[in-house]
């Protein structure tokens, strides 16, 4: 799927315009530190430096790349990179992973990018002294400025709130320099490493998710994952149930939040039951279109978007289903109820506004359920 799929997903406005700050609910630590890149080589070896799972991927070529080492070889200064101290004691990546992984897979041979022997490009750019040349063919001098070339790092730590790494999500958003904004869910893959966002990147392969997300590939700005995740959010009884929810939720805020408080193993067979469960469902009785809404211009088509407000309804409304054991309803029935619903002007507003309004939420479910199987949702 391309890097242009924003403009296929229907989000309501309220949720494109949905911003938060949490600054003064924090307090964060910072720290500075010259650290080689032997000592850095050796952390990552043992996996006590993290690279965030997935996101950001080795993105520089080798001339790119090349060029870094050539800067080091010459002695240049090397930018600082941010590190994050996580409550596990291992210290995450925030922004410098390409210049550390160029000079790692230069010291161990091997260019990750493409798997080749990385030896410097023969580019004129490059000191004619090294263009050509591996690591190991480098002199002894040579290979140890490499490794004790100091760079230094700005390392900060979340002391309040103790539990959870919320500030993280900020901190990222305001100093990550990778050439792009990151979008929510790529920021969030970054920060809240573990059990959770593993089993999204594992749920994103589903078969019947990708048919019905609308693209055999995930989604490069974890778009697709998002959503996902804002499947368990969302059906959590603490917005569905509970009283003392919130008027109104900041969807931004609130994924963050609950993809933290989810990150356990305990939560993951559950969670992963649940989404193959109804996701199947969804595929198998509403085919292709389960997430698609009607044309407003064109009698009974439905629109190419995909609609997260009727991703919502649908999926929280099958999975409540599957919950309470409901079976006695007609299978070929349900995409014309679906359809059916979709007719009203009431339930269109439900779809487009406050969306992100508690009381909005629980009726679109709960209206979505009964038409689909005939009975109240407990």
């Amino acid at each position: 799927m391309s890097a242009d799929l924003i403009t296929l997903i229907d989000a309501p406005s309220d949720e494109q315009d949905d911003f938060y700050s949490d600054d003064d609910l924090f307090k964060i630590s910072s720290w500075g530190a010259d650290l080689s890149f032997r000592e850095l080589i050796s952390r990552y070896d043992e996996d006590e430096l993290v690279k965030p799972e997935l996101q950001r991927n080795y993105v520089w070529d080798k001339t790119e790349a090349s060029r870094f080492i050539d800067s080091v070889l010459l002695g240049l200064p090397v930018p600082s990179i941010f590190l994050a101290k996580t409550k596990d004691e291992k210290l995450l990546i925030i922004d410098g992973y390409q210049r550390f992984m160029t000079v790692r897979d230069y010291v161990k041979g091997i260019f990750s990018k493409d798997q080749s022997v990385f030896r410097l490009s023969r580019s004129d750019k490059i000191h004619e002294r090294w263009r050509g040349k591996a690591f190991l063919e480098l002199s002894e001098d040579e290979q140890r400025k490499i490794r004790n070339t100091t760079i230094h790092a700005i390392i900060f730590m979340q002391q309040h709130p103790a539990n959870g790494d919320t500030s993280l999500y900020q901190v990222f958003e305001r100093i990550n320099s990778s050439g792009r904004t990151l979008l929510p869910q790529e920021i969030r893959n970054c920060i809240y490493q573990g059990p959770i966002n593993s089993l999204l990147i594992e749920l994103n392969l589903n078969k019947s998710w990708r048919a019905l997300w609308g693209g055999e590939s995930p989604d490069e700005r974890m778009r697709d994952l998002e959503h996902i995740l804002r499947f368990f959010a969302l059906s959590d009884e603490r917005i569905l149930t509970s009283d003392k929810a919130p008027t109104r939720i900041s969807l931004k805020k609130y994924l963050n939040q609950y993809m933290d408080s989810v990150n356990h193993s305990d939560f993951i067979a559950d969670l992963k039951s649940r989404f193959e469960e109804s996701i199947s469902f969804a595929h198998e009785n509403f085919g292709s279109g389960a997430f698609h809404n009607l044309s407003s211009t064109e009698e009974g088509k439905l629109v190419p978007n995909f609609s997260p407000t009727l991703f919502d309804s649908v999926m929280i409304s099958v999975d409540a289903a599957i919950k309470s054991g409901i079976n006695n309803f007609d299978k070929g029935e349900l995409e014309a109820k679906r359809v059916a619903i979709l007719r009203s002007r009431e339930y269109q507003k439900l779809l487009s506004e406050e969306t992100m309004r508690v009381t909005n939420i629980r009726t679109r479910v709960g209206k979505m359920f009964g038409a689909l199987f005939g009975v109240e949702m407990q």
